[in-house]
């Protein structure tokens, strides 16, 4: 899959392209679905297949213009571009970037002007939420008038009769209900970066932990974790608190730490991927130290128990099969 961060550095696509847009974020089972049936679509049609992001995402952007409180993100684009990559449906993604001019683009100068003109698509597949354009005036209706390419909408995706969106998979992890989110996903939630230098704090009170940094989004987790993570030395169990650190600082941005178990190898600089397997407790301000240190060594307990039980199975809800 190539990557084209910017308006100017997609290339026109000669022979056309079978397009997607959206947020994506999380890549969950809806999307898989929208993008399984771009590739049967692209295939039967000769062409290849596209997906155009946007960074921030809409609601983002706007919540930083309207100071209003920011919404909850899934997957850093980083993240969101490998799952892309791994479902190996996706020839291109367009990464634009949404700002205020985006903003200004009416459906029909963004059809003209960006659909066709820039990207020359012969067919378009939308989710059935699809809106776009000034002030959202753009629907699917306004696309089927377009004679240029095809439009066509996927229904929504239905698990147990409760739809399968960002939205649904946002909730099930600020309710702590994984389990929920696994399915609605297809797979476990996972997020990764690479470890940095931190305050040393679990170092100084016996539980040393990886501090992963994340790009500064507003994340749904909130707690401590069961965790599994993925780096150079192969797969680790652990445990990880999520949060804001209010023992000892109370910081305005999230951070995640993991603590590995039967690990001592030196992680900084290095990128993991953390899968969050069961939330154990809500995110707690101690007394002390002692008393954190104490509650630690209780979440490590409870997490090799529950490791001990479980086998969870990572799968991807992207296979082209």
């Amino acid at each position: 899959m190539k990557i084209y961060p910017g308006m100017a550095a997609c290339p026109f696509f000669a022979q056309g392209v079978a397009l997607t847009i959206g947020n994506f974020d999380g890549v969950h089972l809806g999307h898989c679905q929208i993008l399984r049936q771009l590739r049967q679509a692209a295939d039967k049609r000769g062409l290849p297949t596209a997906i155009m992001l946007f960074e921030p995402q809409p609601m983002e952007y706007f919540a930083r213009i309207h100071q209003t409180e920011r919404p909850f993100r899934l997957t850093p684009l980083r993240d969101k571009l490998q799952l892309l990559q791994n479902g190996g449906l996706i020839d291109a993604a367009w990464v634009l970037r949404f700002n205020h001019a985006l903003t200004l683009h009416t459906p029909a100068d963004f059809v003209q002007k960006i659909l066709i003109n820039k990207l020359n698509i012969k067919y378009l597949l939308v989710g059935d939420d699809f809106r776009f354009g000034l002030k959202r005036q753009g629907d699917f209706a306004f696309l089927q008038q377009q004679i240029a390419f095809e439009s066509e909408q996927v229904q929504t995706v239905l698990l147990q009769g409760k739809r399968a969106s960002s939205t649904a998979v946002r909730q099930a992890l600020a309710a702590g209900d994984l389990t929920l989110a696994h399915q609605l996903l297809g797979r476990a939630y996972a997020i990764s970066g690479r470890v940095m230098h931190g305050k040393k704090l679990g170092r100084s009170i016996g539980c040393p932990t990886a501090n992963i940094y994340l790009p500064p989004h507003n994340y749904p987790l909130h707690g401590v974790y069961v965790v599994e993570v993925i780096g150079d030395f192969g797969k680790k169990r652990g445990v990880a608190n999520f949060g804001y650190n209010p023992t000892v600082a109370d910081e305005k941005t999230q951070h995640l730490e993991v603590h590995l178990f039967d690990f001592n190898g030196d992680l900084y600089g290095k990128r993991l991927t953390v899968t969050f397997l069961a939330k154990l407790r809500d995110e707690q301000k101690f007394d002390n130290l002692d008393a954190l240190k104490q509650h630690i060594a209780q979440d490590i307990q409870q997490a090799r128990a529950w490791q001990a039980e479980k086998v969870l199975p990572v799968v991807s809800c992207c296979s082209p099969v």
